[in-house]
């Protein structure tokens, strides 16, 4: 995805239980300067698609709990799939939202989150130019 100097550049996959991809996402897809990766990918699949409730969302940074540009935030439109599974490299910095929490609102409903921090400078390397 194009770098921003106001939002982070973000990489996500929803993934069925029997590994089959569902959807992949990025930040800004589409041309769209404030989408969010979880929620492109997440708009690719028909909400009614019987494997959400047993996919896990793999997404580079950790899904966002507060956001100015839209509703609802990734969080919360992970958990309103059916999605209870969620892997994270890095978890969000105060960057753009003081005391990001997604993990906190997806653990708060029952979601298994995981936070891989091997990948994390992986996850932070297309945002190196971020302060």
């Amino acid at each position: 995805c194009p770098p921003s100097r106001t939002a982070f550049s973000v990489g996500a996959v929803v993934v069925a239980a029997d590994g089959t991809e569902l959807a992949r996402g990025h930040s800004r897809e589409a041309g769209d300067p404030v989408v969010h990766a979880e929620e492109a990918a997440l708009a690719e699949i028909d909400p009614a698609d019987p494997r959400l409730p047993g996919a896990t969302v793999y997404s580079s940074l950790e899904p966002c709990a507060r956001r100015a540009s839209r509703p609802r935030p990734c969080a919360r439109l992970i958990l309103d799939a059916g999605v209870r599974r969620v892997v994270t490299a890095w978890r969000e910095p105060d960057t753009f939202v003081e005391s990001a929490d997604g993990s906190g609102v997806l653990a708060a409903e029952g979601a298994d989150v995981v936070v891989l921090p091997e990948f994390e400078a992986l996850a932070k390397e297309p945002n190196r130019h971020l302060p």
